[in-house]
């Protein structure tokens, strides 16, 4: 058969056949055609590592239609020239850039009439789709006829994710397409699937292997590949009563993930197709007005800015110039485990010791059940669990390239533990420290190299808390602080840099939300209603919650601990708190704390709002969000946080703080700095100088 024209990497990475000389080519899109007439359109998007759908593009691809209708070709396959993957979906740079409702209809218009063209094509069109095929690149390849996949391929509609549901198309060509049940569950979830789970939902007609993918595409034009896959359900969901019946328990199911009146986009998708549900036309129509909508939203706005605020972080990670390859971990606690199980399952050699035996073992069964859960069993499990190395020696600490310290929050005992492993480093290996709240420039006394001790404070539980605080401090080398950085990216955590003080960047924050439950909890309130306060205005788990999961224990540790540094903006915990630390009730560790745990699983009391005691919830929220903002004025002020940018992406991705609203920076410039600080005002005179605005408060108004 006629060999295709390619792209430059498809001999070396796609094994499709030799390069050719493009018909026609743009910055977006290159356009050949082979000897039997087929047309090869590429996207790949120049000097940018993964393909993006811009308005430029779009533009330039409608002209490339122009030219294929003129004169057609014997088919159209459309494939990736990047290696790692086909598009991960429309350019999010360009999104703020839209003002109004009409502005986005405008741009959606513009994008759906270079599909419709696309899908209006006379001959066969193929889309080949390998890596990651995402929302509006996933919507430009449902356009094609058929679609193939490679094995590595990963498909999905993420714009739930960003406060959107898909808006080039994919709400009623992906409904029209596989099971309507099946694709809004795509959507509604936003999850990307596996190409083999892709082949079982119809989404694509065949997997396979590149090196097949010629004789696929050859098939696919000479009509021997064909798509069904709708079955039954599509017929039935064809009636409005089906619909209703289904979106019913769609929205049930949404409800508890998130609140109506704080992530609209799940009930605009619902609403959108049980209204227009099999009438393409008029889904499509019904489609670009409810994005737009969304898209000028506060919700979507909010979540695109957290999106940019994760890339931004991710390139604090970029790789130093020494690779690491070797994670030596002192202390075998849940913290210290689970780090090492997280760095190990990364594909890090990593060695793990402690002084107890026991604790080493528990801390390998923790890893092997993380393993399971997280990889496909079969080889990639044996290759993480063959990475973690039980070192009860501790002789891992002379190949390290990186040690991490995670034993009991004692400045005495750490330094203790530094004197041991300090002598056994390599040269230029890096000592970082997980402590959550000592400051640095006590723990680096009688280092004899202290510029090559940083902090690395992970978040408990570590296989889910994204951010890791890296701490310097004045004598830091700036090569320990990029090698930690480093180690984040290598191991799909995001870092902010923050400077040593007292509870760092996010417990200095978080801590006066919790006192405050503390004492309202003192004034009679009950735990739910506090928790409840804090969860509708959007908070991922309650302040009660939080402290029970953390340990009240440490809690206590951390608030006494800022007490005595920062002076008395804290209030002293009442009475009955410290009884329970002594007593033994910490919290989900110990079975009991704030809350009744079973089996790690929160016994929290689901009673009704009325019959709760205490302040107002409005007021309530004040006492518990207030604090934060405040605080966070105060970090800005003192320089521990470089902006209030960082500022809010540390606070979503640790504590989950309403990524909707944007971070304590972005809610507090939303809602007014003057109206705040009134409001802190008011709250001082009712409850004490706690609540007092602090004089870095205009702070969080600048932005990078």
């Amino acid at each position: 058969m006629q060999k295709p024209v390619w792209s430059k990497i498809a001999e070396r990475d796609l094994e499709l056949g030799p390069k050719g000389e493009p018909e026609r080519d743009t910055a977006n899109w290159r356009l050949a055609r082979d000897e039997a007439g087929v047309a090869w359109l590429v996207f790949d998007r120049k000097g940018e590592s993964a393909n993006t759908i811009s308005r430029a593009g779009l533009g330039e691809l409608e002209e490339l239609m122009g030219a294929m209708e003129a004169k057609p070709p014997k088919g159209l396959v459309l494939r990736s020239g990047k290696p790692g993957g086909f598009a991960v979906g429309a350019d999010i740079r360009e999104f703020p850039e839209a003002k109004s409702v009409a502005d986005v209809e405008e741009r959606l218009r513009a994008f759906h009439r270079v599909i419709d063209r696309i899908a209006a094509l006379k001959m066969p069109t193929i889309a080949v789709l390998h890596g990651v095929c995402l929302g509006g690149g996933l919507e430009l390849a449902l356009a094609f006829k058929l679609r193939l996949a490679l094995p590595d391929a990963r498909l999905g509609t993420p714009e739930v994710l960003l406060g959107l549901h898909p808006g080039a198309g994919g709400t009623f060509r992906l409904t029209d397409l596989i099971d309507p049940t099946e694709a809004m569950k795509l959507m509604l979830t936003g999850r990307p699937v596996p190409a083999r789970k892709a082949l079982r939902l119809g989404l694509v007609d065949a997997v396979v292997e590149a090196r097949h993918v010629e004789a696929a595409v050859a098939a696919a034009i000479a009509g021997k590949l064909q798509h069904d896959a709708r079955g039954w359900r599509a017929s039935a969901m064809a009636t409005l009563p089906a619909r209703k019946l289904a979106a019913q328990r769609m929205r049930t199911e949404a409800e508890k993930r998130a609140r109506p009146q704080h992530y609209p986009a799940p009930y605009a998708l619902i609403d959108l197709w049980e209204t227009h549900g099999g009438d393409a036309a008029a889904m499509q129509q019904a489609e670009i007005k409810s994005f737009a909508e969304l898209m000028v939203g506060d919700t979507a706005q909010n979540m695109i800015r957290v999106f940019m605020l994760r890339e931004r972080m991710k390139r604090l990670g970029k790789v130093g110039e020494r690779p690491i390859r070797h994670v030596h971990v002192v202390g075998a606690g849940t913290m210290g485990g689970d780090i090492a199980a997280w760095c190990a399952l990364r594909g890090l050699s990593v060695s793990l010791t402690d002084l107890e035996p026991e604790m080493l073992a528990k801390a390998i069964g923790r890893a092997a059940a993380l393993f399971e859960d997280k990889t496909a069993k079969g080889r990639e499990f044996r290759d993480a669990r063959d990475r973690l190395i039980p070192d009860f020696a501790g002789d891992g600490v002379t190949a390290a390239d990186l040690v991490i310290e995670a034993i009991a929050e004692k400045t005495d005992v750490k330094r203790k533990v530094y004197a041991q492993l300090e002598p056994r480093m390599k040269e230029d290996a890096v000592l970082a420290t997980n402590t959550s709240s000592i400051p640095l420039e006590s723990l680096r006394e009688g280092l004899e190299r202290p510029g090559r001790l940083v902090g690395l404070h992970f978040f408990n539980p570590v296989a889910k808390m994204q951010l890791v605080e890296v701490v310097s401090h004045d004598q830091a080398d700036e090569s320990a602080l990029e090698t930690a950085r480093a180690l984040c990216r290598r191991i799909d955590r995001l870092p902010v840099p923050v400077r040593s003080a007292p509870g760092f960047l996010v417990n200095r924050i978080l801590t006066p939300c919790l006192m405050e439950a503390m004492l309202l909890l003192d004034e009679g309130v009950k735990p739910e209603a506090i928790d409840r306060a804090a969860e509708e205005f959007g908070m991922a788990m309650g302040p009660i919650e939080v402290a029970d999961r953390v340990g009240l224990d440490i809690c206590l540790e951390v608030l006494s601990m800022l007490r005595d540094r920062l002076g008395g903006d804290l209030p002293e915990p009442p009475g009955w708190f410290r009884e329970k630390v002594e007593k033994g009730d910490l919290g989900r560790k110990s079975g009991q704390g704030l809350y009744a745990w079973k089996d790690g699983e929160l016994q929290k009391q689901k009673g009704r709002k009325e019959e709760d005691s205490g302040a107002s919830e409005e007021a309530m929220t004040d006492r518990l969000i207030l604090p934060m903002v405040n605080t966070a004025a105060a970090c800005l002020r003192e320089g521990v946080v470089e902006d209030a940018d960082l500022l809010d992406g540390a606070m979503i991705f640790a504590t989950g703080f309403a990524p909707f609203r944007g971070g304590p920076a972005k809610y507090a410039r939303d809602r007014g700095l003057d109206a705040v600080r009134e409001r802190l005002r008011e709250l001082a005179e009712a409850h004490g100088e706690r609540f007092r605005p602090d004089e870095g408060l205009d702070d969080l108004g600048r932005t990078p």
